[in-house]
């Protein structure tokens, strides 16, 4: 059995217009709608799981539409960057398609761990990077996507969070959660855990008069982490709790379970496990074409239906 914890399993922002949403996502960054279900403590709102092929762990971003809500603000005790992995040899195509779209964009700037990055918003103002690195090619896409194969989002690159005080930050991801120290430059300190390498890492930007963000539309609302299974799950919220956390008790969330906690520096973080998946009531080949509740929404089906907003998915055509 894979003990601790292996990556990111999913990152959860809170968006705007549901459509709009759809679009960005799906129709321009050719990402798959995985999982089309509802907010399960807020079943009035989406839910939408964006992914791979068969929406691995490691490739899913998700989101929580709210409509022309109250915007959030962004700040410490926040995630605030989402990165992606590209090939290298998509970076061309990345920069026309977005800037072709109307896409504001800037880069793409060489690090000194041998990537290019490109940063843009999404329509709701999330920030977005994405990573050119050696290896992206052995990383799963969505095949049949809105953009060809080859220059496919290979899931998640690796993800930053800012905070006031990073010691304590530091001494919580490196002596409780396992991590270690990759590389500093400056305020900001990488971070990889598990096997390391894309798909495992957090930026810990430390910023000490940073005002603390208010999570409501265009913010990041968690970030999750990988564990193998329930087994793995309840060790670690033993551990935490052991290790002074407030962590919440073991919630069903039908494609994986999970327990939520605050890290030191005010981030949320979740530690979601591998199984079921999410084809455990869609096959493959109709992953996010319906919509699916948990059973015990079930019978609230047709009001919730009624409620929700009317989406479509992008009509796929390749450029």
């Amino acid at each position: 059995m894979r003990q601790g914890i292996l990556g990111i399993h999913h990152i959860t922002a809170m968006s705007g217009v549901a459509q709009r949403n759809l679009d960005f996502y799906v129709g321009l960054l050719g990402l798959r709608m995985v999982k089309k279900t509802v907010n399960f403590d807020a079943p009035d709102v989406y839910h939408f799981y964006y992914g791979d092929t068969i929406g691995n762990p490691g490739t899913i971003f998700t989101f929580f539409p709210f409509g022309e809500g109250p915007r959030g603000s962004i700040g410490a005790g926040q995630a605030t960057v989402t990165s992606f992995s590209i090939r290298r040899a998509s970076v061309e195509f990345w920069l026309k398609r977005l800037k072709d779209h109307g896409v504001s964009v800037s880069g793409p700037e060489k690090h000194t761990n041998e990537t290019q990055v490109i940063f843009f918003r999404d329509p709701d103002g999330i920030a977005l990077e994405l990573v050119a690195h050696d290896g992206a090619e052995q990383r799963p896409g969505w095949r049949d996507g809105s953009v060809p194969r080859e220059h496919a989002i290979r899931g998640i690159y690796s993800v930053t969070i800012k905070v006031k005080n990073h010691a304590l930050t530091s001494d919580f991801l490196t002596d409780v959660m396992g991590f270690r120290l990759l590389e500093q430059s400056g305020e900001r300190h990488r971070y990889e855990v598990g096997e390391g390498g894309p798909g495992t890492m957090i930026d810990v930007v430390s910023q000490e008069d940073a005002k603390y963000g208010r999570n409501s539309v265009g913010t990041i609302h968690h970030i999750a982490w990988r564990v193998a299974n329930e087994e793995e799950l309840v060790r670690w919220q033993t551990k935490l709790i052991n290790a002074g956390m407030r962590v919440t008790e073991v919630k069903d969330r039908s494609y994986f379970k999970s327990v939520y906690f605050r890290e030191p520096g005010g981030v949320l973080f979740e530690l979601a496990t591998d199984p079921p998946g999410f084809a455990i009531d869609e096959s493959v080949e109709k992953l996010g074409t319906d919509l699916k509740l948990p059973e015990w929404f079930e019978a609230n089906r047709s009001t919730l239906e009624a409620q929700l907003p009317q989406i479509h998915l992008p009509v796929i055509g390749r450029e």
